[in-house]
């Protein structure tokens, strides 16, 4: 049934022209025998034949006539139906169809019908198709590790932001560029161009020397593309960790051979005791007070690697405190008091106001220390160590230590804050420092919120300027001046 009346709605509009050329036909005939038959009587003893001629020749002018206004109708309808498809067929591009679709029931109206139906489709696909393709280029745009894609002759078809800021790309046209006029390194042309050939991933790792020297792991993958096979490749940015990385490595060597020299003094002369010198009256003494002192250097190295640890952990041991800033700087004084003494260097402080910080004590304590005995160990016979306290132009609290000794040459103050590192090795090791006490005094003044910043002139000395946000003084405090003594 269903057949039957498909096929009778594809074959009507053929019906109606054929049923219209039949009627049109009939009337002609129907014309001329009535003619014939009512002029028979009125042409006897006349010329019929030419009569007949005549009308022949009316009826056919009025068929003729007939037939051009049924081909104008039937033309102006067949105009407007093929406009409607017309608009149908512009709707699959994208543009609404406009005009109601009339339902005749002939196969031209089905075909409307159907190209409106496909149209509505098509705009709800491409429709999709647009916001999904957004959607994946903001994702693309927006990630932070470098996105290049590249087509089958290894030219550039996209690359986001963070690739280009990282290349240090200045152009305004990146797309349509060669692989090598926008990333010059020969390695990642390499890995690129085999993975298009084979169409199997590759990694890689490359260096890439741009403004700022980074480090990138590459993976590239093949991706099908309209004109072929091309590669696109993620960029993850590894500087950082190839930095750290190296830190780690810098900070497992310097622990071991910080911690080797110690220990081989105190084998050596542990063996020597053992190997007869515990006879030696006027020398055993001697080794086993270097035994003692190198003893003392590891629990030192021991101790500030256990408060280092605990400073990067970033967890807090306690609540912070209101800590008075001159109670903790006389406490420190007094502790390296006889230190400044043995080395004849002269501990001179300013008059300290009454300020106030917020933080731990302790810790506090810890980081002075450091400063105070770095200035006194590294200073001259005669020398001065000065402290002062104040208030910055923005309201913070300022801890100077200045001292006359050596200094530190331009070069490496930048590092000094690093763990292990030290300007004068040789002098360091015998003055008996550690290589840890700046860069705890980094991590405890950032832990209170602070900085740390360092002047010097190589021979005249150095001045550490600790800057910390002042905590309100009508708080109570832990502990006073004279409680810490």
């Amino acid at each position: 049934m269903a057949k039957r009346q498909t096929w009778l709605m594809t074959h009507s509009l053929i019906r109606r022209l054929v049923a219209a050329a039949v009627v049109l036909i009939a009337a002609t005939l129907l014309a001329i025998q009535y003619t014939m038959t009512r002029y028979a009587a009125q042409v006897a003893g006349s010329p019929v034949a030419d009569v007949v001629r005549m009308r022949v020749i009316e009826l056919a002018l009025g068929s003729a006539a007939l037939a051009c206004v049924v081909a104008i109708l039937v033309s102006r309808s067949l105009t407007s139906r093929v406009s409607r498809l017309k608009r149908a067929a512009e709707g699959l591009l994208g543009a609404e169809a406009r005009g109601a679709m009339e339902d005749s029931g002939d196969d031209l109206a089905s075909l409307e019908r159907s190209l409106s139906g496909v149209g509505q489709e098509l705009r709800t696909l491409v429709s999709n198709l647009r916001f999904e393709s957004a959607r994946r280029e903001a994702i693309l745009v927006g990630m932070a590790e470098g996105v290049l894609a590249v087509d089958p002759d290894l030219r550039v078809t996209f690359c986001n932001r963070a690739l280009l800021r990282a290349i240090g790309f200045r152009g305004e046209q990146y797309e349509g560029l060669g692989l090598l006029a926008l990333v010059r390194d020969p390695g990642l042309y390499e890995s690129i161009r085999s993975v298009l050939s084979t169409g199997t991933p590759a990694k890689l790792r490359f260096h890439l020397s741009a403004n700022t020297p980074r480090t990138f792991e590459v993976q590239s993958r093949p991706v099908a593309m309209p004109s072929g096979r091309g590669v696109i490749a993620i960029f993850h940015d590894i500087t950082d960790l190839e930095r750290l990385e190296q830190v780690r490595k810098d900070f497992v060597a310097n622990v071991s051979h910080e911690l080797r020299t110690p220990l081989a003094g105190i084998i050596g002369y542990a063996d020597t005791l053992l190997d007869g010198a515990l006879e030696d009256v006027e020398n055993r003494r001697r080794f086993v007070d270097i035994i003692r002192a190198n003893a003392v250097r590891l629990g030192s190295i021991a101790a500030d690697l256990l408060v280092l640890s605990e400073l990067e952990s970033g967890v807090e041991s306690q609540e912070p405190e209101v800590v008075p800033v001159r109670g903790v700087l006389e406490a420190a004084l007094l502790t390296v008091d006889a230190e400044a003494r043995s080395r004849e260097v002269n501990l001179i402080r300013s008059e300290m106001p009454e300020v106030y910080v917020s933080g731990s004590r302790l810790r506090l304590e810890q980081a002075l220390l450091n400063l105070l005995a770095n200035a006194i160990k590294f200073n001259r016979p005669g020398g001065e160590v000065r402290v002062n306290v104040s208030r910055s132009e923005d309201g913070r609290v300022a801890i100077e230590v200045a001292d006359t000794g050596v200094g530190i040459p331009s070069e490496d103050l930048p590092r000094i804050f690093e763990r292990f590192y030290r300007v004068d090795k040789a002098r360091s090791r015998q003055v008996g420092g550690t290589g840890l006490g700046l860069s705890i005094v980094k991590h405890v003044v950032e832990r209170m919120n602070g900085t740390v910043a360092v002047e010097s002139q190589l021979g005249k000395g150095c001045t550490f300027t600790v800057l910390l946000p002042a905590a309100p003084s009508g708080l109570p405090a832990t502990g006073s001046g004279a409680q810490s003594r």
